[in-house]
């Protein structure tokens, strides 16, 4: 399980690292104001399916049953009923999108109510929103055939895949805009072509698989409604972190313009975290609980939930840390550049540092909701849900006017420990949780460390102030996070965590290996 942790990790970092380039250029060229709000409000609504589906409600609910079917009645059944779902749900996408475009100015109104008080931020971001919505039909075709591949556990060939959003994102944006009115239209029509590109690869993918999926008619088959029963709560259950933030996008809208800008670039430095660690969590796990109950081995499940519980606090603990400390620096060396002013950064920081408190509880909703997805529980993370949801929009709406951007992305932490405390409550009660002596030792121990790692990166900040230059200031932001790293390691080391020679032998038998 490790092994497929790290390789959609790895796939799903370097698509962060080149969403950040992605980003970087967005930010250059439109800056933190009316054209960056238009574009990023365009790009929510079916950025949040594409999140919903491709990493919580679909991928839950299929995966488990394509397993199944694939185990105990073979490929050509499960490539049947794959077909059929794909079939499925491009006719409702197809549908959905039509209407989409027809009524996306009534859906710019529901979406971005604050749009209104000046017209040109709603005549464009009706265009943009246009142009970026039939994405939403390609990334969820895209998301069933990530399913099929994770289900063969060919994890790396449907992690990889979603590189082309960032590369195509990348080329629109450097090649593409001269021909378009602005640099926002170039973008949107990047979001759509990226999906093209991503069904694409994950058609082909399949097929080198010897498991090519051509969609069957649409038929609500038995085993059609049993998968849409499944998938339609839990796309609140699963999802409630990506209302959440349509939520605050929402909210933000009534802010001050430039608000929606200052928010999204915050939250795209909290996703490198979040979407690497999150979204490797959940997809790794959730086949091996499927396998593990399936086959009556209940403790192994319960092991397996156990061991994800610490891969992703050691990860996810020292990255809150950093961020708390660092926020001001990265997003002045990441975006302090051309339209993008070093006093935006330090306002988008404000924000950054808002999400890195939730960041833990986010992360932990990933491995949490698996366990009940694995049972074929997908009404229970609804309840939960709906109550974070009622309680995430009371916060904004008491946050908004005193803490301004700031004030959302806070709302959305606190909304998401409470989301974590009610779903480990409930898992507890069903002993589908039981946290080991070793594993509570492990995470009070990590705790400790990331605390001592942020108190020491604040020594070292406050001896050697943040200096002037770009190339200065990546050197030392470069220098902090190697040291951050370096010292965490160490206390890792010093607390039984982990064991320094063992972890250094199996990268040089795994570096070693690739270099044969």
């Amino acid at each position: 399980m490790l092994k497929n942790f790290l390789t959609v990790g790895g796939w799903t970092m370097l698509s962060r690292i080149l969403g950040l380039v992605r980003d970087q250029l967005l930010a250059a060229f439109m800056g933190a104001g009316a054209l960056q709000d238009a574009y990023q409000v365009a790009f929510r609504l079916p950025n949040m399916f594409r999140r919903l589906f491709g990493e919580g409600a679909f991928n839950a609910a299929f995966v488990p049953l394509f397993s199944s079917v694939l185990t105990q009645e073979g490929e050509e059944q499960a490539r049947t009923f794959a077909r059929r779902a794909l079939g499925v749900m491009l006719a409702w996408l197809i549908f959905l999108c039509v209407a989409g475009e027809l009524f996306m100015p009534q859906v710019l109104r529901l979406i971005a109510p604050g749009f209104l008080q000046t017209g040109d931020r709603y005549a464009l971001g009706v265009s943009l929103s246009r142009i970026t919505f039939p994405y939403l039909v390609l990334i969820c075709a895209a998301a069933l055939v990530a399913g099929v591949l994770n289900g063969l556990h060919k994890f790396s060939m449907a992690a990889a895949a979603y590189l082309a959003f960032n590369v195509v994102g990348i080329a629109a944006i450097l090649f593409v805009s001269p021909f378009m009115p602005n640099v926002a239209y170039a973008a949107a029509w990047g979001v759509t072509a990226s999906g093209v590109v991503q069904l694409g690869l994950l058609l082909w993918s399949c097929h080198r698989a010897g498991f090519g999926l051509m969609p069957l008619w649409p038929q609500l088959t038995p085993r059609i409604r049993l998968l849409v029963r499944r998938m339609l709560p839990g796309l609140v259950g699963s999802g409630v972190g990506q209302i959440n933030l349509t939520i605050d996008t929402i909210i933000a809208t009534l802010l001050p313009a430039g608000s929606v800008s200052l928010m999204y670039f915050a939250d795209r430095i909290n996703q490198l975290p979040l979407g690497v660690l999150g979204a490797a969590a959940g997809t790794t796990l959730l086949p091996v609980l499927t396998r593990h109950l399936a086959a009556g081995e209940h403790e192994a499940a319960r092991a397996a939930q156990n061991r994800s519980i610490e891969y992703v606090l050691l990860l996810t603990l020292p990255a809150v840390a950093g961020l708390l400390v660092l926020a001001g620096p990265i997003m002045i060396v990441l975006f302090g550049h051309g339209s993008f002013t070093e006093h935006d950064a330090l306002l988008s920081a404000q924000a950054l540092r808002a999400y890195a408190i939730g960041l833990p509880a986010f992360v932990m909703v990933k491995v949490l909701s698996p366990a009940f997805f694995a049972r074929g529980d997908t009404r229970t993370p609804v309840y939960v849900g709906i109550s974070i949801l009622v309680f995430n929009f009371i916060l904004n709406l008491l946050f908004m006017k005193p803490l301004l951007h700031v004030g959302p992305p806070l709302a959305s932490s606190v909304a998401a420990f409470l989301n974590v405390a009610f779903l480990t409550l409930l898992l507890r009660r069903r002993q589908a949780l039981e946290l080991e002596p070793a594993t509570g030792r492990n995470m009070a121990l990590t705790i400790g460390a990331s605390g001592l790692m942020a108190a020491g990166l604040l020594c070292v900040e406050a001896v050697i102030g943040f200096p002037a230059g770009l190339f200065l200031r990546m050197i030392w932001l470069g220098i902090m996070i190697v040291l951050g790293a370096v010292f965490y390691g160490i206390l890792l080391h010093a607390f039984g965590i982990i064991d320094a020679a063992s972890v250094l032998a199996r990268l040089r038998r795994r570096f070693g290996k690739r270099s044969v």
